[in-house]
């Protein structure tokens, strides 16, 4: 578990727009995708692990977590925490 950690974290640091992402949730086999950034936004759907979300470039800081906005396959664009989208 601490390995994903490390990759998610790493991740952090180098999302970009244009980038394609993979969701690793090691807490539960999905992620929430959210309206706004911030715990306190509603959840819109849940990505499952292992699927592709492409970040847009932009992100917020906010509740302790960098979160960035992403278009999914089938959905509306979206808000996800950093530490759950790996390379």
């Amino acid at each position: 578990m601490e390995e994903m950690n490390k990759i998610n974290v790493d991740a952090l640091e180098n999302v970009a727009g244009g980038a394609t992402r993979t969701v690793a949730n090691d807490a539960v086999n999905y992620a929430n995708v959210r309206e706004k950034p911030g715990l306190d936004s509603k959840v819109m759907f849940k990505i499952p692990n292992g699927e592709k979300v492409y970040t847009t470039g932009k992100k917020v800081t906010k509740d302790g977590y960098t979160w960035y906005e992403i278009i999914c396959n089938q959905h509306p664009n979206g808000w996800i925490a950093g530490s759950l989208i790996g390379y």
